[in-house]
């Protein structure tokens, strides 16, 4: 079964999409089978593909609401090995509509159930809030990344998450793990920067990725022409940075395999 990774916090511009759209690219550069959710009704992650709402036979809100089989959802990128279900502006209203359903925090973990065993990863994309989407998000997920922003309130905000995460797992998700805290936008000059990190380590230790994703043009470039960095430019340090978290990701994966094998 396919490792199925939410990427989440409720405060915006924190880097959650550039992260899911380069961890995916990344990740199939590294031979793995992946599938990115675009579970945010402002279907970045999408566009940050090139592919266009409109043109979609079906987006996620068909899967979560009108029980369309996510089987036939995905459409193909330009990464060989991901492929990707994309989101609408109609997403917005799922909550609404899910609201009265029956286990609804369960939904998202129904659609992705027949399609599981395809893929080594799925990266859910969330929105920034703790709404009913992103509590689905979480209940299906076997792990979250808390992307954290270099900048003075970058913590503001994460209590409220794992709080969140606290309240979920006896509840709904007994084996949801946090697969760490990722620093973005990271400029190393700045003494802010390193502060932060520092602050981070100390709260969390070996939770935090050893990799961090620094601020670079070609990064915040890529997505205007519909491409991840790894595409748009190869040896930029936005793409360096997501091929050396994708390798994190899985070896510390591989680690873990081997320590329950024994």
């Amino acid at each position: 079964m396919g490792k199925i990774i939410a990427i989440a916090n409720q405060k915006g511009g924190v880097g959650k999409t550039t992260t899911t759209i380069n961890l995916g690219a990344s990740l199939a550069a590294e031979g793995k089978k992946v599938l990115i959710i675009d579970a945010d009704p402002q279907a970045n992650a999408t566009s940050g593909y090139g592919i266009n709402p409109d043109q979609m036979s079906s987006s996620i809100y068909e899967c979560l609401v009108d029980d369309y089989p996510l089987e036939g959802s995905q459409v193909p990128t330009c990464v060989e090995g991901l492929e990707l279900v994309g989101s609408r502006i109609d997403l917005a209203g799922a909550e609404l509509e899910l609201i009265s359903r029956p286990n609804r925090e369960r939904v998202l973990s129904k659609v992705l159930a027949p399609v599981a065993d395809k893929y080594d990863y799925i990266l859910i994309d969330c929105s920034p809030s703790l709404g009913l989407i992103t509590v689905n998000a979480l209940t299906a997920a076997n792990s979250v990344i808390i992307p954290v922003q270099a900048e003075y309130f970058a913590l503001e905000g994460i209590t409220k998450l794992i709080n969140t995460i606290r309240i979920i797992k006896p509840r709904l998700n007994p084996a949801l793990e946090i697969e760490g805290f990722l620093l973005t936008m990271y400029d190393a000059r700045l003494r802010l920067a390193n502060q932060i990190y520092e602050e981070l380590k100390g709260h969390f230790g070996d939770m935090v990725f050893n990799t961090v994703i620094p601020r670079n043009i070609r990064l915040s470039e890529a997505p205007s022409h519909g491409l991840p960095a790894l595409v748009y430019d190869p040896e930029s340090r936005g793409a360096t940075s997501h091929n050396a978290l994708a390798k994190e990701i899985i070896n510390k994966q591989k680690k873990k395999a081997k320590a329950t094998s024994k």
